[in-house]
């Protein structure tokens, strides 16, 4: 006899599923309305907003004041273990850190959904620009793009123009900021 509880129903349905299903289809939905560009806008928003509460946490627990490239990519590669990515450093010098991921903290629900890359983006970009005034995150190669990897590269020095693709962010914080960091909540 077969149990006809719900409760007993074996169903592929808990929080983090639902959550990564949730923002597929949100994403999804915002690129088939507004298309890709203006979707990854609004991600963008909402990246910068995380990025900078990230930013918080991690100045609450660690000193990014004096913070330089070596510690801001373990800074980087520790939050993406954090929430199910597999990032790893590939090349830190003075100009830039290089980081290669194998599995994205969305899992499959990233694919095709390129929009969702632009959290990676401006998570990046918001940290290392707060902690040293300015970064530039290039995408070179993302999962939801079907490169089965993703390799992100921030530049730490400004030039002329970005490149395509790329993406400037600079500090937003205050010189108040520099020095009291916000409560973590």
């Amino acid at each position: 006899m077969t149990d006809t509880r719900p409760a007993a129903a074996e169903l592929p349905l808990e929080g983090d599923i639902f959550m990564r299903r949730l923002l597929r289809e949100l994403s999804g939905l915002l690129e088939d309305v507004v298309g890709t560009e203006s979707a990854e806008g609004y991600i963008s928003g909402v990246g910068s907003i995380m990025g900078r509460w990230i930013g918080e946490q991690y100045r609450g627990a660690i000193d990014l004041e004096c913070a330089d490239a070596r510690l801001l990519a373990e800074v980087l590669v520790d939050l993406k273990r954090r929430i199910g990515g597999e990032f790893h450093i590939i090349a830190v010098s003075e100009d830039r850190i290089v980081l290669g991921n194998a599995r994205c903290p969305f899992g499959d629900m990233v694919q095709d959904r390129p929009s969702l890359c632009m959290m990676t983006s401006n998570v990046f970009g918001r940290i290392v620009a707060d902690s040293l005034g300015y970064a530039r995150v290039e995408l070179q190669e993302t999962i939801a793009a079907g490169h089965g990897r993703c390799r992100v590269v921030v530049h730490l020095e400004p030039r002329r123009e970005s490149a395509p693709g790329e993406m400037e962010y600079f500090s937003t914080r205050s010189a108040a900021d520099a020095r009291e960091p916000e409560p973590a909540e």
